[in-house]
C-alpha cells in the first residue's frame, strides 16, 4: 500500500488518533480532520485515494461531505455510523458510498473493507475502455464514468453507473443479486444483496421515460437484466 492516501474525517479525536496508528503501521499515509468543513477542504489539497467518513460531524455532516465530494471525484468512500439503521446504509449508498461500517467496528475488518474497496476501484481505472456502449437515447463510457441521456450528461454515482454499463454490456442475459455484487461491487464485497436492489432503484428513476426500445428489467425469482425489447 505504499504511498496510498487515506483521508479520516470523524468527529472524535481519539478514533482518529487510533486510525491513524493502525493504517500508518500498515504502510498508508494518513491525515485526519474532524469536521465536515474542514474534510472538504482537506479532500482537495491532500488528493486521497480513499476516505473514511464519519456521519455525525460538526459544521457539515457526513451525507453533505459526500454529496460534495462526488460532484468532484469518484476516488471511493466509505462510510463510518454509530447507528445501524437501514436508512443510514441505503441513504449513504445512494449518495455514492462505496461501502459503509457500523460502530464499534473491529480494525482489522475496517482494514480489509479498505484493501476490498481500494482493489475494486484500481481494477476498474486500469480498464483500457474506449468502447461507449449506446442504444437508443443512452450512452454510457466507464472510461470517462459518464452517462448521457437524450444527449445530455446525468450525474451519476460511480457505483451505479458501473452496474448500469456491467448490464447493457451483457444485454438480455439475467444476473442473480450475487453475480451483480461479484462482478461489480468484487467477490471479496462484504455486504448484502440489498445493495443491488438500492442501486437498480435509484438507475430506473434516472432511467424512466428515456426509450422504449430497453429496459432494466426485473426477473422474479432470479435477478435483473437490460433487456432490449422488439
Amino acid at each position: 500500500m505504499l504511498d496510498t492516501k487515506i483521508l479520516i474525517i470523524d468527529g472524535d479525536v481519539n478514533i482518529c488518533d487510533m486510525l491513524k496508528t493502525y493504517f500508518e503501521n500498515e504502510g498508508y499515509e494518513v491525515k485526519t480532520v474532524n469536521d465536515g468543513l474542514e474534510g472538504i477542504s482537506a479532500f482537495k489539497a491532500y488528493e486521497p485515494d480513499i476516505v473514511l467518513l464519519d456521519i455525525m460531524l460538526p459544521k457539515k455532516d457526513g451525507w453533505q461531505v459526500c454529496r460534495e465530494i462526488r460532484e468532484m471525484s469518484s476516488k471511493p468512500i466509505i462510510m463510518i455510523t454509530a447507528k445501524s439503521d437501514v436508512f443510514d446504509k441505503v441513504l449513504g449508498l445512494e449518495l455514492g458510498a462505496d461501502d459503509f461500517v457500523v460502530k464499534p467496528f473491529d480494525t482489522k475488518e475496517l482494514s480489509a473493507r479498505v484493501k476490498a474497496v481500494l482493489r475494486r476501484y484500481q481494477a476498474h481505472g486500469s480498464q483500457n475502455d474506449e468502447e461507449v456502449i449506446k442504444y437508443e437515447n443512452i450512452e454510457i463510457s466507464l472510461q470517462k464514468y459518464e452517462l448521457k441521456l437524450n444527449g445530455r450528461s446525468v450525474d451519476i454515482p460511480p457505483k451505479e453507473l458501473e452496474l448500469l454499463y456491467f448490464l447493457a454490456s451483457n444485454c438480455n442475459r439475467v444476473f442473480t443479486r450475487d453475480q451483480l455484487l461479484d462482478k461489480v461491487w468484487g467477490f471479496d464485497y462484504l455486504g448484502d444483496s440489498r445493495t443491488v436492489d438500492v442501486h437498480v432503484k435509484r438507475l430506473r428513476e434516472k432511467l424512466e421515460g428515456v426509450s422504449d426500445k430497453w429496459i432494466l428489467k426485473t426477473v422474479w425469482g432470479v435477478g435483473y437484466k437490460f433487456e432490449l425489447l422488439a
